[in-house]
């Protein structure tokens, strides 16, 4: 039965999945949100959408991260006793000055015990599953053309045994380079060699720089170089999750593409990773959103936009793919662009405002800066009232939001901290009155009184788990009592066993059924400002316990089985896991 027991390779240009016994599953390309060349992951009609290599009489496997590297290295054995390697990454490493990161994946086969008899199975897909390629064929190397992409396998296996899916003898180390349709020159097993030292050498390199907690480091390192993945560099768009259509439980219609940038996710991404001092990521979010405020004459923004600042993603249904588990529609494009979410505006200024602040970055926050941010501003102070679709992106209801009331307020609030630091107090002062005028609003609106609680919206009764975010935006002190009274309503209404929900009333697609990951990390880290250390700690190693073999997390899961649904890995929950360690650490000076 399929699962997400799956590992991510990628190098930035383009990202893929991994099953437990290294079959490729899931891998777009060209781009992130094009078509998954790769398909498996949602059962394409036919039997295509797939890279694998099958062992003879296969018994088990064995999966495993470099250590500190994105390269995957699977161990198939089979149950005579033979026994080979297969090491799967992107290539990413620096070269004359730059960045190489090329649309390329390389998988070396390396015979370890007895002569595993082996066959290679190689079936790219075009349009959703629907299209097989036309293979053509050289001396050493397979042109795959695809209608909108061509892709080159260039190998010292045999060719023949390739094309023919033939079953043979693997009795020396083996290496296929799969990318653009470019002949290459040198000797394949040179050049394989070459890629493999120089991306674990990168990724080595990069993770020396991170500034880890004391505790958990293996898992922060995992879910930073699992974020790092999740970014389209040449844009400095943070993609969601690098899938489609995983559903968020089973038997459910909810199945979203998540292959875009919402700049609500990627503000907590960038956030997460500059926490750890990985300022190049953030940086280049910050030019791709600076890009997408200034094609805003009026400062307002939709919730989500393409790769490359794309505005529109229509959401459509694939029938040529009949999704993970047999779960449909399978959909392209997403139909939240059109949505009103006014937290945007929040997330978009607490991203830029550390331009003003940070001086490691080379972006540098000026009067000019913050005077096209005050766009966005007045947008938040104009519509902060107004009713919206809300962080859960609620596809049948509008109401004022709390959440989103809440980043309009901060979005206000930093505006005026930031003209402080510019010197303009006439700004900081009128920023800080609507700041203020909001901030009243929220007190008088937002608050139950019965349930001694803020509430999901204005003038109800229902709980959110977003609501858990109040003191992270500095709105309030984790310990003022109406900060503790919406923790004891998260705990009483959304809390099932150890696992938190988003909400629990029903919208258009039912009552939620599984748990939303994010949801727990944001309550064990309000656990942890409350001082509850030791219940927030046991929450956390229950979370990292839930990871699955590779370390990695999906959207949800079902607090009754502990399997992960949703799509993966979802850069939501991977930033919990940063962000919760790096608060429940031991500090450093305690272990020496």
């Amino acid at each position: 039965m399929q699962s997400l027991d799956l590992a991510v390779i990628g190098n930035c240009t383009y990202a893929g999945l991994l099953d437990s016994r290294a079959r490729l599953v899931w891998a777009c390309m060209p781009r992130f949100d094009g078509n998954p060349v790769f398909c498996d992951l949602l059962r394409p009609v036919e039997p295509i959408g797939f890279y694998e290599i099958e062992l003879e009489d296969f018994e088990s496997s064995e999966q495993r991260y470099l250590p500190n590297t994105a390269i995957v290295e699977t161990t198939l054995r089979a149950r005579s006793g033979h026994a080979l390697k297969i090491q799967d990454f992107a290539p990413r490493f620096k070269r004359h000055g730059r960045l190489a990161r090329p649309l390329t994946l390389v998988r070396r086969l390396i015979p370890v015990s007895g002569s595993p008899h082996i066959r290679i199975r190689l079936r790219p897909a075009g349009n959703y599953g629907a299209v097989r390629p036309e293979v053509t064929r050289g001396s050493n190397h397979l042109r795959y053309v695809l209608p909108d992409h061509v892709l080159r396998l260039t190998t010292n296996a045999s060719v023949s045994f390739v094309i023919e899916e033939t079953p043979f003898l693997l009795n020396r180390p083996l290496d296929l380079i799969l990318g653009p349709d470019d002949a290459i020159e040198r000797d394949i097993a040179e050049l394989s060699r070459e890629f493999f030292e120089r991306t674990e050498d990168y990724w080595r390199e990069w993770v020396r720089y991170i500034a880890l907690p004391f505790e958990w480091q293996n898992e922060v390192i995992r879910a930073a170089i699992t974020l790092k993945l999740c970014e389209v560099e040449e844009t400095g768009a943070v993609v969601a999750a690098i899938t489609t259509s995983i559903p968020e439980a089973d038997g459910t219609a909810r199945n979203w593409d998540y292959r875009f940038c919402w700049l609500r996710d990627a503000y907590f991404v960038i956030r997460a990773l500059n926490r750890l001092g990985i300022t190049r990521t953030m940086e280049e979010y910050l030019n791709y959103i600076l890009n997408v405020v200034a094609a805003s004459l009026d400062g307002t923004l939709q919730p989500v936009f393409g790769i490359q600042m794309e505005t529109e993603i229509t959401e459509r249904e694939i029938d040529t793919l009949q999704g993970y588990r047999d779960h449909r529609p399978v959909r392209a494009g997403n139909k939240a662009y059109i949505q009103t979410q006014n937290d945007v505006y929040g997330t978009v200024i607490l991203a830029c405002a550390q331009a003003f602040f940070d001086e490691r970055i080379d972006l540098r926050g000026d009067e000019s800066l913050f005077r096209v941010l005050e766009r966005v501003g007045q947008a938040a102070a104009r519509f902060y009232d107004k009713e919206d679709a809300g962080i859960w992106e609620l596809r049948g209801t509008e109401r004022v939001h709390t959440f989103s009331v809440l980043m309009c307020w901060a979005a206000c609030d930093r505006l005026a901290r930031i003209a402080h630091r510019l010197g303009l107090e006439n700004r900081a002062w009128l920023w800080q009155a609507r700041a203020d005028n909001i901030r009243e609003t929220i007190e008088r609106e937002a608050w139950n009184e019965e349930k001694q609680s803020y509430v999901s919206a204005f003038g109800g009764s229902e709980i959110d788990a977003a609501l858990l975010l109040m003191h992270e935006i500095s709105y309030c002190d984790p310990l003022e009592p109406r900060f503790i009274g919406t923790v004891a309503a998260v705990e009483r209404e959304l809390r099932r066993g150890d696992h938190v929900f988003r909400y629990v009333e029903t919208d258009d697609f039912g009552a939620p059924e599984n748990a939303f990951n994010v949801c727990t990390f944001w309550y064990i880290d309000a656990l942890a400002a409350l001082g509850r250390r030791q219940e927030a700690r046991r929450l956390f190693e229950n979370m990292l316990a839930s990871c699955n073999p590779m370390g990695l997390l999906s959207e949800d899961l079902d607090p009754k089985t502990g399997e992960l649904w949703g799509n993966f890995p979802q850069t939501y929950s991977m930033v919990g896991l940063i962000t919760s360690a790096m608060r429940l650490s031991r500090p450093w000076e305690d272990a020496f």
